[in-house]
């Protein structure tokens, strides 16, 4: 009977093994499976009682809008891993656009202006991995001043005004399609998820961060160089919240200096979201980038239900806690299994 079931297994091209691969690839994803159910819920949700949510133009403007947030909360997640927290992304996410905007008045090209605005967050990513790391201070303080001090350079760069962006051709960056029918924004945000879950999953470097997260003392007795994986952490962490200012600000033209205001709580929302602990150790990008949605999901549904929209913090916090017990009552289980 076992053969003759084991036979049709085969024969049906589902072997074995092939059927243990797709079970641990279900467990290991378990949660970002049942996050992508609960955005597909909340999507059709807001679709009864708003048709238009459902439409392709919907989908696309929530996918534009949400880019920045998807490629922000990549950069937190490698942070959060390691055991860390970075506090200043909002801030060097509006930092960049008013410096590359600046850059752009002054006569640079879009190419040179974005080189500019990249090195806020190499210089900030270096500040904070080497504050850190070697000076051997606390993330939350490390990251909290550079938040303050980014933020507040964002209003003396144009003296707190908005700035416009001259390059007409600044746009393509967001919106042109470096692959025909790709939307730049999408290919960015797929590229750089299936990039780091490649880098996290696969790669020993990417491991370390993991090792490092549960255990920053056990992983240097092992041999890990834990001063450098977490000094790469912060350093990623600030250039992909560049990026992601670089890419608003090719999206809307225009530079504020308050822009990623309210971005560092939903960036670090979404990674909790996604699965990850704020103790380190654990989470994906998959996680992260469904995390993002599920953030975006909610804000564009409030807009178009009509609710007031100083309810998003509220809703987004809540989905926070829901996110939090739910991790916290599936890990008291595993224990006492």
């Amino acid at each position: 009977m076992t053969h003759t079931t084991t036979q049709g297994t085969q024969a049906a091209g589902q072997t074995p093994s092939a059927i243990r691969h797709r079970e641990s690839i279900i467990g290991t994803y378990r949660t970002e499976v049942a996050i992508a159910v609960a955005i597909a819920l909340l999507a059709l949700a807001v679709g009864s009682q708003v048709p238009q949510a459902l439409s392709w133009g919907n989908f696309a403007n929530v996918t534009q809008a949400g880019a920045p947030l998807i490629i922000m909360s990549l950069g937190v997640l490698l942070v959060v891993i390691t055991g860390g927290i970075d506090l200043s992304v909002g801030s060097v996410f509006s930092l960049t656009g008013m410096v590359t905007a600046q850059a752009m008045a002054y006569g640079y090209g879009g190419v040179a202006a974005s080189m500019f605005g990249l090195g806020v967050g190499l210089v900030f990513g270096s500040i904070n991995g080497f504050l850190v790391t070697i000076a051997g201070l606390a993330p939350f303080v490390v990251t909290l001043i550079t938040f303050a001090v980014a933020g507040s350079l964002a209003f003396i760069v144009t003296n707190g005004r908005s700035m416009p962006i001259p390059d007409p051709d600044f746009w393509l960056l967001n919106s042109g399609s470096l692959i025909p029918g790709l939307p730049n924004y999408i290919l960015f945000c797929l590229v750089l998820l299936v990039a780091i879950e490649i880098f996290l999953k696969k790669m020993v470097a990417g491991r370390w961060f993991y090792a490092v997260g549960s255990s920053a003392a056990a992983a240097y007795l092992l041999g890990i160089p834990v001063k450098r994986t977490k000094f790469f952490a912060y350093v990623a962490s600030s250039l992909l919240a560049s990026f992601s200012g670089l890419l608003t600000i090719s999206y809307i033209l225009n530079a504020e200096s308050t822009a990623g205001s309210s971005l560092m709580l939903q960036a670090i929302a979404a990674v909790v979201i996604g699965g990850a602990s704020l103790l380190g150790g654990t989470g994906t990008a998959v996680g992260a980038v469904l995390g993002a949605l599920m953030i975006t999901v909610i804000q564009n549904g409030v807009n178009l239900i009509g609710i007031n929209s100083f309810w998003q913090g509220s809703v987004t916090g809540l989905a926070i806690l829901i996110a939090v017990v739910i991790d916290r009552f599936s890990k008291s289980r595993r224990g006492a299994g």
